[in-house]
């Protein structure tokens, strides 16, 4: 009996010894920007072959870089999504930790919305606007350095916005948009006074720490990973703006409406053309190490490549994704099929 019971529990252990030592369905992490269009890629390319659906979690871009660098084997992630490019730091921690073969994918095109209800007023913001409203520190109108945000309301921030109470709802630090935001608007906005942008030169560190930092005194709400979330949010509160790529802009225009950006819409051409001020490349990134070893990764890339998924006229632009150039797409696709690793 006991030698029975013992050759259970064997069986059990190597059972499951060996489930965990092989894995048939790609994992994929990331960005909540990139999530709905590789959701609709997985979707496609589980119908459209013998291979699994693929697993996708919405984690962020710093969440996923994290993840995707932490090893190499079945127990970590194939592919990571970003709303962003892979950062130094990120890249030396995957060669550190044995990922030394990283493939980069630049998908697309996204702008950032700064949106609200339409039951409210349209915002008309300039960078500026926006880095007043929601920098940590803002400039002492009497002198060249930097004091704590007192604004409280739009009109405090320029006379012609509205008197209500600044209440902007966007994503956490480990988001690639909020990165993105940072970059794009509120260092858009932040290098327009001449003292700070002379720091550009002279104090990297101390510019980066006024143009970057998001205030933590209430104005600014941090609304997690999931841009869903916000928009509901939106639609519950008419007084407030968020901030979210501008496809879930699209999938939501019967109730929310873009704010104009230095007198720019976040609208598709204008995105695609360069002419609104805050928008961003889009990317996913894999690990050479796992194709050939995980199922499909060759195939799910070659759906995601496709002229009929990123094209012109690919289903992923009915998403809301702003297609590259052909050029653009064809580069990407060739280190695609070659697994071309990427160097920084």
């Amino acid at each position: 009996m006991k030698r029975m019971l013992f050759g259970s529990a064997l069986a059990l252990v190597l059972g499951a010894q060996t489930q965990a030592a092989s894995r048939d369905t790609i994992h994929i992490v990331g960005s909540s920007t990139v999530y709905p269009f590789a959701t609709v890629v997985a979707e496609h390319f589980g119908r459209a072959t013998r291979f699994k659906t693929p697993r996708i979690e919405s984690t962020g871009s710093g969440g996923g870089m994290k993840l995707f660098c932490a090893g190499v084997g079945v127990n970590h992630p194939d592919i990571t999504n970003a709303s962003r490019r892979i950062k130094k730091s990120e890249f030396a921690k995957c060669q550190a930790n044995g990922v030394k073969e990283i493939v980069e994918i630049k998908i697309g095109y996204d702008g950032i919305a700064i949106a609200n209800s339409r039951k409210a007023p349209r915002f008309d913001l300039s960078r500026k606007d926006l880095f007043l409203a929601l920098a940590r520190q803002v400039p002492d109108p009497a002198a060249p350095e930097s004091v704590p945000n007192p604004y409280r309301t739009w009109k405090q921030v320029n006379p012609s916005l509205p008197d209500v109470g600044i209440e902007v709802l966007g994503p956490p630090p480990t988001s690639g948009t909020r990165d993105a935001f940072a970059e794009l608007a509120m260092e858009g906005g932040c290098k327009q006074f001449a003292w700070i942008k002379a720091l550009k030169h002279q104090d990297k560190k101390r510019y980066k720490a006024i143009c970057h930092a998001i205030r933590e005194d209430g104005p600014y709400i941090e609304a997690g990973e999931n841009d869903n979330l916000i928009v509901k949010k939106l639609v519950a509160n008419p007084r407030a703006l968020g901030i979210f790529g501008y496809s879930y802009l699209e999938q939501n225009a019967d109730q929310l409406q873009g704010s104009l950006v230095d007198g720019v819409a976040p609208e598709f051409e204008l995105i695609a053309d360069g002419s609104y001020p805050v928008s961003r490349p889009l990317f996913f990134y894999v690990k050479k190490a796992h194709v050939g070893r995980i199922p499909s990764i060759r195939e799910y890339l070659a759906e995601f490549t496709s002229e009929k998924a990123w094209g012109d006229d690919g289903y992923l632009v009915d998403k809301g994704l702003i297609p590259m150039p052909e050029d653009e797409r064809s580069a990407f696709a060739k280190a695609a099929r070659e697994l071309t690793p990427l160097e920084l």
